[in-house]
């Protein structure tokens, strides 16, 4: 197995994963390691699993791809693979958890310290260690996520098989693909976010080529004096299917719900916690805590 012998189990908001840190370049994991690892019934189970290797030690990466982290500075790479054993662009949650264990490796600062620069297939996130923050929780991590690009609001339709009604959605690249469907609307026809069958595929039309992540989600409440929104919201990953958690999830709703509303900052519930999002015209930003659970031996 080129998997070490001791790996670790961590989540960021109930978005869990198998982590392990690389230094050396030995230990990249086959499709059917990953497969394995993450299966929760035989074996230790997450949503994914994360290598925390340099980037010259991550074989699929391109040329271009080595010269971002060189100019972003970022010795460190989150080498993310989904459950099902694909790559995956990025995952906002899961750079929260593995720069939540590169503090336990000593190799990312704590709070008041320097900002870890990690590299992604998306591009170098940077975090920032904020420790505890009241409603947030502990070891609280705030991501600046980049650049985003949005599609025509309500470009699309959502339905989910075997559900009746549907929704209109809206495409955002987070450098991974998502569809955001408001629903609890005058425009939907979907049952409640909470009484949605997320174990089903949602079907979104017209087809997207790269397949996507689609979130469900329902405005609670806006503060006009404070310009803060409060929402909840669902989620199915591709390569995953639900999930309690999706970082560049809610970073793609935050947008989605800046272009319907105007607000521009959100705190938004998910089935493992809540999360805040900041949205500008150029960048998102993602605050919230994280948990190192448990290393494991591997038998």
């Amino acid at each position: 197995m080129s998997i070490p012998s001791i790996v670790y189990k961590a989540h960021a908001t109930g978005n869990d994963f198998v982590v392990y840190a690389d230094p050396d370049g030995r230990y990249e994991p086959t499709a059917d390691e990953v497969r394995f690892l993450c299966d929760r019934h035989f074996g230790i189970g997450g949503d994914g699993l994360i290598r925390l290797a340099h980037p010259q030690d991550v074989s699929d990466l391109k040329e271009t791809q080595l010269a971002d982290c060189a100019a972003g500075q970022a010795e460190w790479f989150m080498d993310y693979r989904n459950a099902d054993g694909s790559l995956a662009e990025m995952c906002g949650n899961g750079t929260r958890a593995i720069t939540l264990f590169a503090q336990r490796q000593g190799l990312a600062d704590r709070p008041g310290g320097e900002p870890f620069r990690l590299g992604t297939r998306a591009g170098v996130k940077i975090l920032t260690s904020l420790g505890e923050v009241e409603g947030l929780g502990k070891d609280v991590f705030r991501v600046e996520m980049g650049s985003w690009q949005r599609g025509d609001v309500d470009g699309y339709e959502v339905s989910i098989p075997g559900t009746a009604g549907s929704a209109r959605g809206t495409f955002v690249d987070m450098g991974n693909p998502h569809v955001v469907a408001v629903i609890e609307d005058a425009f939907a026809s979907l049952p409640v976010v909470e009484s949605l069958d997320l174990v089903t595929k949602p079907v979104v039309a017209p087809v997207i080529e790269s397949d996507q992540n689609v979130e469900f989600v329902r405005v609670d409440d806006i503060d006009q004096n404070t310009g803060v929104g409060e929402a909840t919201m669902r989620v199915n990953e591709r390569g995953c299917g639900e999930t309690l958690s999706c970082g560049t999830g809610l970073c793609a709703t935050g947008i989605v719900l800046r272009a319907k509303t105007g607000i521009s900052h959100w705190d938004i519930t998910v089935r493992g916690g809540t999360l805040r999002v900041d949205v500008t015209d150029s960048d998102v930003k993602l605050t919230g805590a994280a948990t190192l659970v448990a290393d494991i031996d591997l038998l």
